[in-house]
């Protein structure tokens, strides 16, 4: 007979639903976000993110150079409730700049929704993303978004589906027409047809059908699309995958939802089937094997740092994936890495940049704790042992400034400034060997241009940046490192934690250095 501690634990770990949304930019992300929180309640309206010039910004872009430029450059997190579940969104920067911040948040995510514009199908960043997905072996979620616009045929981008990520797709509903043509969509599984009225965004009318042959739909969808509708139907009936919950949960088969996320259209009906399909908590691996969610004690991981979330306070929170047990306010717990226990005064829980103090949290949930300077990306928290989880992926950055502050007065706030934003994972620090010269490193220029932007905004620094030619970086495992070798366009350099990296400008020279060095580890990762 269960306890009534773990007969709690069950009912708490069953409602939970983490998932993050992956997409190219412009997708539309962003805006479904808004549209799920809708109908969780936890907004009253949506705002957009096209009228920028207007007041409202969407409610999960916080940070003002997000504003501006209406795109998301950092991920939040979204936690509400709808029909007896805890539902946590992880919404994740779109663009490519950004992708490390992306990579080590799908970490923290159970199962992740690929939204996809219907005229410009796969595109690079989302293959980019669905990749570590797959590599983590998650459910993966499909909401073709902007049936409202002239679209691709739906059988083509089921097989771009196929041919660029590799994964066989299940449609869950099937849209009639595209554009000025799009009428809605038919229900594969109920049966029935959800009407498309542009102007009424509120609700979505139902009809009742006996199946796709229905003369109500002939009569609603016209000859044209009815025909076509019927085709289409009847080869996927005969051709097309069979629904397959196991492949769903391993990630070899993905539901598909067709819809317009501006219009809320088709946003219940995904948001209503993904609670029945998307899994709970998973296990999570770590030094002492897979840690259940459903275990008694308290553990979990470090997989975000975000500085300065309230300017007028100048906070750090470290976000925490809650692996297992239940979280108490005011608990004390072992913070692994530095071998101390510490106590959990102020967790919080959000709404982007809104926050409440939280009380009780369980496995799935994420946490906000005030950090003052103690934890890093990928540090493990646990009741009791000392569990470390499975590394964050870090990558090796491909572009590369020297940097310098303007004012030797603000020396103190450029230090914090730039040791801040390292560890929240923006930029990546490296040290010359030698003269101690600054060079920062990241995945793409947009995010140089964030660091600077922050610097000034956030610390009143002003930075200069000096572009450098390396385009490589290796971390040099070697009992001897000779520093001359690393002369000819490439540098020596140490990351934040002393390990030796190696700069290479272009391939000849990290191949001429490897030769040189045979019997040093050149790794694409920090050892």
């Amino acid at each position: 007979m269960a306890t009534a501690m773990e007969q709690e634990m069950h009912e708490e770990v069953g409602k939970r639903r983490t998932f993050a949304i992956i997409s190219h930019p412009d997708a539309g992300k962003t805006t479904l976000t808004e549209k799920l929180l809708l109908f969780g309640g936890a907004i009253r309206e949506a705002g957009t993110v096209k009228a920028r010039k207007a007041s409202r910004h969407a409610t999960s872009d916080w940070m003002e150079i997000e504003k501006q430029r209406g795109i998301s450059v950092t991920s939040s997190v979204m936690q509400f409730d709808y029909e007896g579940h805890r539902i946590n969104i992880l919404d994740t920067p779109g663009h490519q700049d950004f992708s490390e911040d992306t990579y080590r948040t799908l970490t923290a995510a159970d199962s992740a929704v690929m939204l996809i514009d219907a005229a410009k199908g796969v595109e690079a960043q989302t293959k980019k993303l669905f990749q570590v997905c797959r590599k983590r072996g998650i459910p993966i979620f499909t909401f073709i978004n902007k049936l409202d616009r002239e679209a691709q045929n739906p059988f083509e981008l089921l097989e771009e589906l196929e041919r660029l990520l590799g994964i066989r797709s299940y449609p869950m509903n099937w849209p009639i027409g595209s554009g000025k043509q799009f009428c809605g969509v038919y229900d594969r599984e109920k049966s029935q047809l959800e009407l498309f009225q542009p102007e009424e965004t509120g609700s979505v009318e139902v009809r009742e059908v006996s199946g796709y042959e229905d003369p109500l739909v002939k009569e609603i969808a016209g000859d044209y699309l009815y025909e076509r509708l019927c085709e289409d139907l009847q080869l996927l009936d005969v051709a097309g995958d069979a629904f397959d919950y196991e492949k769903v949960r391993s990630g070899e088969l993905t539901p598909v939802f067709f819809g317009s996320a501006i219009n809320n259209f088709g946003v219940q009906t995904f948001l209503e089937n993904f609670l029945q399909l998307a899994p709970k908590p998973e296990p999570r691996n770590s030094t002492e094997g897979l840690v259940e969610p459903e275990s008694g004690k308290f553990s979990g991981y470090v997989f975000k740092i975000q500085a300065n979330m309230n300017p007028a306070h100048r906070d750090r929170i470290a976000f925490l994936r809650i692996v297992s047990g239940k979280f108490e306010r005011g608990m004390a717990v072992k913070h692994v890495r530095v071998g101390k226990e510490i106590k959990l005064a102020q967790p919080q829980q959000f709404l982007a940049q809104d926050r409440d103090i939280v009380d009780t949290a369980y496995a799935g949930d994420i946490i906000g704790l005030f950090d003052p300077g103690i934890f890093r990306i990928g540090d493990s928290l646990c009741q009791s042992g000392a569990i470390v989880f499975d590394e964050l992926p870090t990558f090796s950055p491909e572009l590369f400034s020297k940097v310098t502050v303007k004012s030797s007065l603000k020396h103190k706030q450029y230090q914090k400034g730039l040791d801040q934003l390292t560890e929240e994972g923006t930029v990546q620090i490296f040290r010359t060997v030698g003269f101690d010269d600054i060079i920062l490193g990241v995945v793409g220029q947009l995010q140089f241009e964030v660091f600077e932007y922050r610097m000034k905004n956030e610390y009143g620094v002003d930075i200069m940046l000096q572009r450098m030619p390396f385009q490589f970086a290796r971390w040099v495992v070697d009992d001897k490192i000779d520093p001359t070798k690393f002369r000819i366009n490439s540098q020596l350099v140490r990351d934040r934690n002393d390990h030796f990296v190696a700069l290479f400008e272009n391939e000849y020279a990290m191949r001429t250095a490897m030769d040189k060095m045979p019997s040093a580890k050149f790794l694409e990762t920090a050892p």
